[in-house]
């Protein structure tokens, strides 16, 4: 779904831009009793059978965008409870970050198999031959599966010539590698956060949009406007989320008209990561550990605590790219504020650490800054560039997709020392990744440098993305190649990593 223009983007963008107007036009956040009125306005409903469940949903949406949580529905409860509190620059996440709106979800079917209209009622009937429960008979002279008997085996489905057994799962619960998503008394999904790390593949894998996760548009704006000095630091996958014609020099002009002090891109980051990390690996594996996992991804590292609590000191010390940028622009700039823009979910969780909240401020994804984009009504074509982002070098900016991390780090290893062996394994969403770890915490890893990432295709396939996937990947790929430098050995702060870890 990611990247095809629909009604859930569409209401998904109304609502991050009407957020960010109400901000913009002064903080009143009173004036979020009326942001439903706007995101569905008339008196039809558009694609449910009510125009106020419409609009209630609307108000669940907005809530979240400013970091409320869902307000119970067998209370009668104002929109605006609790965001005195929350509508303020210094207020954090509070978890959970990803929520289901109950009366948004479609209770869709779960697990099953089912027979479609394709049946030609065979003589061969496959499908009853190779059920070991024979749960499959002919009924009204078609096959008919027997669901207190069905162990969802699909031998079934396998065996039918014309392809007229399907296998239904829950879009969400198929999405999420970490099998958190189960269902209440009412079919509904829910779900488990002992298990979540915010991935959000489940969000944008939601066809009825019931799946948001938290915002902070609000209190960045709010942060802005009391004249706090707000630099962003940007996600290399920012390039092309914004359509194809938006140069960096644009895009850095558009983040001042916006409020923004400063635009910097995280790719320096990356540069000092990937310097450490090569560090890390040369200096503990073999000799103090069997194999090394690297550090960016939040989800990745939260997946490998919550399942493999035993390997997580393979985990690379080094910080992520999103902090050393954010402790650079502090050091930098003392008394700032640090707004991480990115695609990624997981970073808001990880930003909230005791051991982080000093450093990043808030996160925004690329699709809540489109709706900031919005409500100040940038034209991109008409807008002059800027200064171009360019001190992130080819190597950092490679971090946007999947084998950009553990490519980066080998390739400096192997520059480095040219006669070393240095093997990499990589996998991309959290199933594989879970695939991987258990590999590795087998034996069968030994040696190796691992890379995990949360979602398919890399952190272009965040949550937060406005772009199809593939087209993303081309754009960094691209990006990557304009780059001045190509090694992170010929970055401007090749040494300062050291110093910020």
């Amino acid at each position: 779904m990611r990247g095809i223009p629909s009604l859930i983007t569409d209401i998904r963008k109304s609502v991050f831009t009407e957020v960010a107007r109400m901000a913009y036009s002064g903080g009143d956040y009173t004036q979020a009793e009326d942001l439903p009125y706007k995101i569905v306005p008339g008196d039809q409903p558009l694609h449910r059978e009510s125009i106020f469940l419409e609009r209630a949903i609307a108000g669940e949406r907005v809530r979240l965008a400013m970091g409320l949580g869902i307000r119970p529905i067998q209370t009668r409860t104002l929109m605006t409870e609790g965001m005195d509190a929350a509508a303020v620059a210094e207020q954090y996440y509070e978890p959970p970050l990803v929520n289901i709106i109950p009366y948004a979800c479609h209770a869709c079917p779960t697990n099953q198999y089912r027979v479609t209209e394709n049946c030609q009622n065979c003589l061969a009937a496959s499908c009853q031959q190779v059920c070991p429960k024979g749960a499959v008979s002919f009924v009204n002279g078609k096959s008919q599966i027997d669901p207190g008997k069905c162990i969802k085996c699909g031998k079934c489905a396998a065996a039918c010539s014309y392809n007229a057994i399907i296998h239904m799962e829950r879009p969400c619960a198929a999405s999420c590698g970490m099998d958190a998503i189960g269902s209440d008394e009412h079919g509904r999904a829910v779900i488990n956060q002992d298990k979540c790390v915010a991935c959000g593949q489940c969000l944008v894998s939601c066809p009825f949009g019931a799946i948001v996760d938290k915002g902070q548009i609000f209190q960045v704006i709010q942060s802005i406007l009391k004249g706090d000095k707000v630099i962003a630091v940007v996600a290399p996958a920012f390039i092309g989320q914004f359509s194809g014609g938006v140069t960096p020099g644009k895009f850095v002009a558009a983040m001042r008209q916006l409020g923004f002090a400063r635009i910097t891109e995280v790719a320096v980051g990356a540069d000092m990561c990937t310097i450490e990390e090569a560090k890390d690996f040369l200096e503990k594996v073999p000799s103090q550990q069997n194999y090394m996992a690297t550090s960016c991804c939040p989800a990745w590292h939260a997946m490998i605590s919550k399942l493999f609590p035993g390997e997580m000191n393979k985990i690379s010390m080094t910080l992520t790219p999103m902090v050393f940028t954010a402790r650079l622009m502090k050091k930098k700039y003392p008394g700032c504020k640090v707004v991480f823009v990115g695609p990624c979910a997981a970073k808001k969780l990880e930003a909230i650490r005791e051991n982080i909240r000093s450093d990043v401020d808030f996160v925004l994804t690329f699709e809540e800054l489109q709706g900031m984009f919005e409500a100040k009504e940038i034209d991109f074509d008409a807008i002059e560039p800027m200064e171009d982002l360019n001190e992130g070098t080819g190597a950092g900016r490679g971090f946007a997709v999947s084998g950009g991390v553990a490519g980066a780090v080998a390739d400096l290893v192997r520059a480095e020392h040219p006669d070393m062996e240095l093997k990499i394994a990589n996998a991309e969403g959290l199933r594989d990744c879970r695939k991987l770890m258990l590999m590795a915490k087998a034996g069968k890893y030994n040696g190796y440098l691992l890379e995990g990432m949360a979602c398919p295709g890399g952190c272009v396939a965040g949550p937060g993305t406005n772009l199809a996937v593939d087209k993303a990947a081309k754009f960094v790929e691209k990006y990557k190649k304009e780059a001045k430098h190509a090694s992170p050995m010929e970055s401007a702060y090749r040494e300062v990593g050291e110093d910020l870890d």
